[in-house]
């Protein structure tokens, strides 16, 4: 465990990519805040991770409600003082199979408000109270996907909000500098999570295929976002893909 004493808030940290990145962040030594819509699989995610309970704060949070995100950070302040990193990591994606232009308005708003207006709001809170603290500045790191650079059949919801995310992402950055705050991005390729598991047994590709692709342990994504985290805040990275070598991402498949 380090010896810092830094505070991270980590969204989405009931499940899959934010339970094993808020793992990491707690055995690290953060005082890490668990947001999430369900209160029993953040509490189970502190479990998992073994650490003393006071290090950790659960708070059962709705990233597409503003009132609910302010209170999130409300809480954070109250209970810890300061930020000094955000992980925007919480998402959701459409149902499956759905062809563009079948694809429901209602099914539409509700991926770019949680994949995108979420992470929004909390760069917002997350600037005000880094900006406001002593010392200024922290980091922000957002969940991309390489969704973010090349579309999967039948993703338009979920690839246009990653190809925005990476828009919010050098747009923070920037605005961030006069505040110290550094903003950056993990790009993921095929995460052995619960979201991912249709990948071993198969999933439609570019040609109209169906096959199985390669993944890798979701550990290896939990420890390049906590180096992303530990970096001085005079050095930043911006961009950064970790996926499976053998997943048909790079050339034509």
């Amino acid at each position: 465990m380090s010896g810092h004493n830094k505070v991270a808030i980590i969204t989405g940290a009931g499940s899959g990519v934010g339970r094993a990145v808020a793992i990491a962040f707690l055995k690290d030594g953060y005082r890490t805040v668990l947001a999430g819509r369900r209160a029993d699989a953040l509490e189970e995610t502190i479990k998992l991770s073994g650490v003393d309970t006071a290090q950790a704060l659960a708070v059962p949070t709705d990233v597409t409600n503003q009132d609910s995100v302010k209170a999130l950070f409300a809480r954070t302040r109250e209970k810890f003082g300061r930020l000094d990193v955000l992980f925007n990591n919480a998402g959701v994606n459409a149902p499956g199979g759905i062809m563009l232009e079948d694809l429901s308005l209602a099914d539409w708003q509700k991926v770019v408000d949680t994949n995108l207006t979420g992470p929004f709001l909390c760069t917002q809170e997350a600037f005000k109270l880094m900006k406001d603290q002593q010392p200024q500045g922290g980091r922000i790191i957002n969940n991309g996907s390489i969704s973010a650079h090349a579309p999967r059949p039948n993703s338009v919801a979920y690839t246009a909000t990653k190809h925005a995310i990476t828009g919010l992402t050098k747009t923070s950055s920037l605005d961030g500098r006069k505040y110290d705050i550094a903003v950056g991005q993990v790009d993921i390729g095929n995460a052995l999570t619960e979201m991912a598991q249709r990948m071993t047994t198969g999933v439609p590709q570019a040609d109209g295929s169906i096959k199985v692709e390669a993944v890798m342990d979701v550990g290896h994504v939990a420890s390049t976002v906590l180096h992303m985290a530990s970096l001085p805040l005079e050095a930043n990275v911006l961009t950064v893909t970790v996926m499976a070598t053998k997943a048909p991402f790079v050339g034509r498949g």
